[in-house]
């Protein structure tokens, strides 16, 4: 295996810290649901480096607050991953180069198993299926810019599962709500595998990241108690709960920092590469399991995805 990169940046970084002194200007990028969390903060430090910011939101009036809150040149627009005609209009709509993609958008551990409009379970409908037809609609506009670079926002829970290519939707096993998410977020994972494989050429690489255990909207489909409940595991396992300043690092790092020029396929935490491991750990363990980098699994998503995306 390559040797793992490494970055003078790492747990308690901000956003902002990791951004500074790059300059953004005249560069061109689309966050996804940065309405709320993390996806506010990593839009903020692209703006204020001086990127032209599109935030990609399905709630627009929130939105617009956002971007008045972060000045700067801030667009908003429509965007609802779970429709992939909301993501065509998206894609149509885009007009001239795209320099960076940030695929932040997501929901966790819905409780009852729910379809999305195509009909496909709704967590790996929104968290991979959306984003990944929102990426190859605009495959042209980004390698229109030049050196690209697309951030896939994963998760440490994509240690809970494998893509389970025989039963993508729950037909036949039972609904697992974080089984789910663990799912959509080792597909993250590998679409960053897949993307920069096909797409290097294009001048385009795409790499998946754990932001970290961050208290945000994200969770508001588990109980009141879930985040307290983390926070206690996690600080039993000698680790913390980041700011959403601090959970937006990684992203930015991705998106923006000079230090990752030309880098594409990997999964990062802190700031850093992530190792491989054999097996899943308690909270806070990080690290990326060995199945969400496998190329043959990116290939056979990469694929399936073509298909469930194709006829809507």
């Amino acid at each position: 295996m390559d040797e793992l990169i490494t970055t003078p940046f790492g747990f308690d970084s901000t956003a902002a810290e990791v951004i500074a002194g790059v300059d953004m200007s005249g560069r061109r990028a689309v966050v996804t649901g940065a309405s709320s969390g993390i996806g506010i903060e990593t839009a903020r430090a692209l703006a204020d480096a001086g990127a032209e910011v599109t935030l990609a939101v399905r709630d627009t009036a929130a939105g617009e607050g956002v971007a008045a809150d972060i000045g700067g040149t801030v667009d908003v627009a429509s965007l609802d991953l779970s429709d992939l005609y909301s993501v065509d209009a998206f894609v149509a709509a885009w007009d001239g180069p795209l320099h960076i993609l940030v695929n932040n958008a997501g929901v966790m551990a819905i409780q009852e198993l729910t379809m999305s409009a195509s009909g496909h379970e709704m967590q790996f409908a929104t968290n991979h299926l959306g984003h990944f037809a929102l990426a190859v609609g605009l495959h042209d506009a980004l390698a229109a810019a030049g050196g690209a670079r697309i951030v896939s926002v994963s998760s440490g829970g994509h240690l809970r599962s494998p893509v389970v290519f025989d039963d993508i939707d729950f037909a036949f096993r039972d609904y697992d709500p974080f089984g789910a998410y663990g799912q959509s977020k080792t597909a993250n994972v590998l679409f960053a595998v897949g993307a920069t494989r096909r797409w290097a050429a294009d001048g385009i690489v795409a790499n998946a990241l754990m932001p970290g255990g961050i208290a945000t909207p994200l969770q508001r489909h588990l109980p009141a108690e879930y985040a307290a409940q983390a926070l206690t595991a996690f600080r039993a396992a000698g680790t913390d709960f980041k700011t959403v300043e601090q959970g937006a690092a990684t992203s930015t790092l991705l998106a923006a920092s000079p230090l990752l020029d030309g880098v594409g396929g990997r999964y990062f935490e802190n700031c850093n590469q992530a190792r491989v491991v054999e097996r899943r750990g308690g909270p806070g363990q990080g690290g990326v399991a060995p199945y969400a980098l496998d190329p043959a699994n990116a290939e056979r998503l990469w694929d399936l995805s073509l298909e469930l995306v194709g006829d809507h």
